[in-house]
């Protein structure tokens, strides 16, 4: 399997988390080379953590019962970071729910198992906050979580993860087994994916604001009607705190990871039209669906619980994205291609 490394040294997980043994943990991470996946095992090596394994799909496809068992035979983690996931905007979901409900299901429902069966020590459940009711009253609290029925547009993905939580508590009823489940909100920054088939709000905004600059364009399309609020949580910073989850939390309730902050999607195209020097018109489409009326959550038990909360401002992030997607457009590099007029 291949193994991706992280730094070395060990003494300040052991400061966080006397709990942990002296040895290093191996740490078996799903997802490694996703857009969190890669933030997480930076943060991994940030801290010391040296037996981080990270295999890909090529390795072992997560959605077959033998391979999965096979991976968790393989690595012999101590710890499991499950990030795994089929993933995408309003469009890949309204276009393949039964793909992002089936796969999300199997991978997260078999891992788990396997983990267990294996004597696994600590299982990272990773969310998301499409598992809230489409009503929740905000800021979304983490009790809330089962009060109404997801957004149609992307409840099968959303509850296909909330089970996730469900196997967690059920397992740590039955078998006494160390599962915890963090929901973060929309995540963004570099290395977000910009694929306009399957992109969320942030990178195709950013992407269409530079690609009219560049044409001379004078307006740019954005889905719905502009009303719905979104909270964004800079990737980093979400990395950070599914290790500091991993470190110094082991409860069975759920846990929200966010900024706090709430901002309209109208604002949020027009502030990613300003950090872009895009200054033409911002025109809504409101026959396109708006998804979710609003979202922000309340992020007070991560700071109780692991004395975690975002550091990056919301502008700060966005520049950097900006800046890191510039520089993939204008080099050669095969993860961006242009689209055909």
């Amino acid at each position: 399997m291949p193994s991706q490394a992280a730094g070395a040294g060990y003494n300040s997980a052991r400061v966080l988390n006397p709990s942990l043994p002296v040895t290093q943990p191996r740490i078996l991470v799903t997802g490694g080379s996703g857009f969190l996946g890669r933030q997480v095992l930076d943060a991994l090596s940030r801290r010391g953590y040296e037996h981080v394994e990270a295999p890909t799909h090529a390795d072992y496809d997560l959605t077959d019962a033998d391979q999965v068992a096979a991976c968790v035979r393989d690595a012999r983690p101590q710890i499991v970071i499950h990030m795994a996931a089929v993933v995408g905007g309003i469009g890949a979901n309204q276009a393949r729910p039964g793909e992002f409900f089936y796969q999300n299901l199997v991978m997260g429902a078999e891992l788990m198992e396997q983990a267990r069966r294996a004597g696994v020590a600590k299982f990272v459940a990773i969310g998301t906050i499409c598992a809230y009711p489409k009503f929740t009253p905000v800021p979304f609290r983490e009790e809330d979580l089962w009060a109404g029925y997801p957004e149609e547009t992307n409840a099968p993905y959303g509850l296909a993860k909330k089970m996730l939580l469900v196997q967690a508590q059920a397992y740590r009823m039955q078998y006494g087994f160390d599962a915890i489940f963090l929901l973060p909100t929309n995540l963004y920054g570099p290395g977000d994916n910009f694929d306009p088939q399957s992109s969320h709000v942030i990178p195709a905004l950013i992407r269409k604001c530079l690609e009219a600059v560049e044409t001379g364009d004078s307006a740019i399309s954005v889905w719905g009607t502009g009303q719905p609020t979104r909270e964004f949580l800079y990737v980093r910073d979400c990395a950070e705190g599914i290790v500091a989850a991993m470190e110094r939390y082991a409860r069975p309730e759920p846990v929200n990871l966010g900024s706090g902050e709430e901002i309209r999607i109208a604002d949020l195209a027009r502030l990613i039209a300003e950090v872009c020097d895009f200054r033409g018109d911002i025109r809504f489409d409101p026959s396109q669906p708006d998804g979710q009326p609003r979202r922000k959550l309340d992020t007070s038990r991560a700071l109780a619980a692991f004395d975690w909360q975002s550091t990056t401002s919301f502008r700060e992030g966005l520049q950097a994205t900006v800046d890191w997607y510039r520089t993939l457009r204008t080099t050669a590099n095969p993860r961006y291609t242009r689209l055909a007029p």
